[in-house]
């Protein structure tokens, strides 16, 4: 009894130093966000503004130091403009409904395109179609060591562009363990298969709207500039994508040279028995549906159906026949979708309240071309993107952006979300990252080596895309 009275003692003194530790952290980024944003007279600025000066540098603080859960932090953001901006005859609303335009993000018709992913995802990974898919394809690039490096790099990038990087991560580490586990830990062929899984899932989300989250927080941003449904943003993110899925190939091909002439796949083969148990009409149900949903998203201009809209076919689908229960829901990604709405909710403010105009008019940009000043913010958000989730850099960052660059929004705002998923340089900078760490199989300088040769590249390659497709 002594003994477990002290255990647990010990651990309520781990929980109350890290409570504390937290709680020191909050207050301390309250009180900066305080003294940068009242302080000071800040001419021009409403009160308005200033005291959305002050939830935005908050945020950023909490976000950076991670006191807080971020999707708590997008959740204090929308209660701080409510409490501070909403209030009938205050400093912004004039009437006891204009506070809705807090919480109207969250009905967007973004968030039901990201929740039409994520229940497109969550099919796939129940009926095991994302991992037979990926052992279908594999087996087609041969098996010269190259090839099935890049077959492997394909298929994550691939899938990646539709399914959470870090779930599409998880499965092809899964999916090529057998191959790599027959390799000793110093084996560069080896090293190279587990490098190459997060850096083509980190680049894959680039390709489609719903791929990354910053890229619905940049389409959120450009809704009145430059409308940016599925297609659209396909032509602007997948080109300088495949570039750097192509070059990251080339770089593990140098930079871990493989003598084998071919590779034994045989372990890649899946068992039957790992196969779940469920009736074989569900699988060909998600097929048809992933098929169906992907086409129309991809064909938008032809029918004119917007991708929101597209979304409920596999929401509403595998709800009424089945596929996905109620566990099943409860398992989808809300922390994200709470961080989109959150996110596009402090864009609202920014714009709504002049504080983006005010930006505009005090931050030393204005002899700056649309070219500097794409290629600085999208270095930036690369930069920032390294130490803190890429979501809530966007968040910060690309309100901002938008802001700086009225007439040219896209020019800036695309390159920005592309380079925030290739911030890749640490362990911490991505979820398919610190999953790939975890194998134990690459180090940290493994990973900031790749990380900054595609983070040098990213931003000047997607700003360069972005001024010849917007110009």
């Amino acid at each position: 009894m002594l003994d477990t009275r002290t255990e647990i003692q010990a651990l309520l003194g781990r929980l109350e130093f890290s409570s504390g530790r937290a709680l020191s952290k909050f207050v301390a980024c309250a009180a900066v966000a305080a003294a940068v944003a009242l302080l000071p007279g800040h001419p021009g600025l409403s009160d308005a503004g200033r005291l959305t000066l002050f939830i935005l540098i908050f945020a950023a603080g909490l976000w950076v130091t991670e006191a807080i859960a971020a999707f708590a932090v997008a959740l204090l953001v929308i209660a701080l403009e409510i409490a501070l901006l909403g209030r009938p005859g205050g400093v912004y609303a004039t009437t006891s409904s204009d506070w809705e335009i807090f919480v109207q993000p969250w009905s967007s018709p973004l968030l039901w395109l990201f929740f039409g992913g994520f229940v497109l995802a969550q099919a796939a990974s129940k009926t095991s179609l994302d991992r037979w898919l990926a052992l279908q394809v594999l087996g087609r690039f041969g098996r010269r060591p190259d090839r099935v490096l890049l077959g492997v790099m394909v298929v994550t990038f691939v899938f990646s562009m539709f399914i959470s990087n870090t779930a599409t991560a998880t499965m092809m580490l899964a999916v090529t363990a057998p191959l790599v586990a027959m390799r000793s830990a110093a084996d560069p062929y080896g090293r190279a298969i587990v490098l190459g899984i997060p850096f083509a899932a980190n680049i894959g989300g680039m390709g489609t709207i719903i791929g990354s989250p910053p890229n619905a927080i940049a389409a959120g941003a450009l809704i009145g500039a430059q409308t940016m449904d599925f297609p659209r943003w396909m032509v602007a993110g997948l080109p300088p994508a495949v570039v750097l899925l192509v070059l990251s190939w080339l770089y593990l091909r140098w930079r871990h040279p493989i003598s084998e002439a071919v590779v034994d796949l045989s372990a890649l083969a899946e068992p039957e028995h790992e196969l779940p148990k469920l009736p074989r009409w569900k699988r060909w149900l998600v097929v048809a549906v992933f098929a169906t949903t992907v086409g129309l998203w991809l064909t938008g201009p032809l029918h004119l159906i917007p991708s929101p809209v597209v979304s409920f076919l596999p929401i509403v689908a595998f709800a009424v026949a089945g596929v996905l229960d109620a566990e099943d829901i409860r398992r989808l990604q809300w922390d994200v979708l709470l961080m989109l709405a959150g996110g596009l909710s402090l864009g609202v403010a920014v714009a709504e309240t002049g504080l983006a105009r005010w930006f505009i008019e005090t931050l030393p940009v204005a002899g700056l071309g649309m070219l500097p000043l794409a290629l600085a913010l999208a270095y930036l958000t690369s930069f920032v993107s390294n130490f803190m989730s890429n979501t809530a850099a966007a968040n910060i960052l690309v309100p901002i952006g938008a802001a700086l660059a009225v007439g040219f929004e896209a020019q800036v705002v695309v390159p920005m979300a592309l380079s925030a998923s290739a911030a890749m340089c640490l362990p911490i900078s991505t979820p398919p990252n610190a999953v790939a760490f975890a194998s134990g199989r690459v180090s940290t300088g493994e990973l900031l080596r790749g990380g900054l040769l595609i983070g040098a590249l990213a931003p000047a390659l997607t700003v360069a895309w972005s001024a010849i497709l917007y110009r």
